[in-house]
């Protein structure tokens, strides 16, 4: 006869400290991903508007060469050939740093976009009331060419949260490497990357909704 399972046995409370521990990681890495890729985005979307000599020249060489090469190969460039270059950093390290910039030069995109969508009216009307060039940028095109990029924006940060899990490339303990590792110890795979999936889907509409609310309370009239 077939005793009924305990609720002690199904995999997602056998091992949730574990899965606890690795979905800290995710969380922590995703956190400096998306923050850290908002402020290089903005800044290399800014540097681009204003056309600061060399740093706009850099800003888009950096961007093409984020946006494609592949996500994969540029967390190995930094774990594996950092190295030999004098650069030796941790899998953490290496983790945030590569989220910062993959999800920093998507945002300089899409910032870009953003900035560049603002309506002339706006700047003339600040310049009419004496704003300068660089004020009338920070006071309205900023402000406004954010709201505008809001969309895009949103779904860069959704992928930084995502492609978290590549770090399982470089043995870091993130949900994906955790999971994958039980996995192979215990033989309950099915269990424990359904419960990964069902993790990542409600980081994923969590994070979506934020956006959503915060689009909502920042969203423009028609016209803009």
């Amino acid at each position: 006869m077939t005793m009924p399972l305990a609720i002690g046995d199904f995999a997602a409370i056998k091992y949730a400290h574990a899965l606890g521990s690795g979905l800290m990681m995710t969380l922590a890495i995703s956190a400096i991903g998306i923050a850290g890729s908002l402020v290089v985005g903005l800044a290399g979307a800014t540097a681009d508007q204003l056309r600061v000599p060399v740093v706009r020249q850099v800003v888009r060489i950096y961007v093409e060469i984020i946006r494609n090469t592949p996500l994969l190969v540029q967390v190995f460039f930094l774990f594996f050939v950092g190295p030999a270059l004098g650069l030796t950093l941790s899998a953490f390290a290496v983790g945030c740093i590569s989220l910062v910039l993959w999800g920093g030069a998507y945002n300089t995109e899409n910032f870009r976009a953003g900035l560049t969508a603002v309506s002339t009216r706006y700047l003339e009307g600040a310049r009419a009331l004496g704003f300068s060039k660089s004020k009338a940028f920070v006071n309205v095109t900023i402000p406004i060419g954010v709201r505008l990029a809001l969309p895009g924006v949103t779904n860069t940060l959704i992928s930084v949260l995502k492609n978290s899990a590549l770090m399982l490339g470089i043995g870091l303990a993130e949900l994906t490497f955790t999971v994958q590792r039980l996995s192979a110890e215990t033989f309950r795979t099915v269990e424990l990357f359904v419960v990964m999936a069902i993790i990542y889907l409600v980081l994923v509409l969590l994070l979506s909704s934020l956006m959503h609310l915060i689009s909502r309370r920042y969203a423009l009239g028609a016209g803009v």
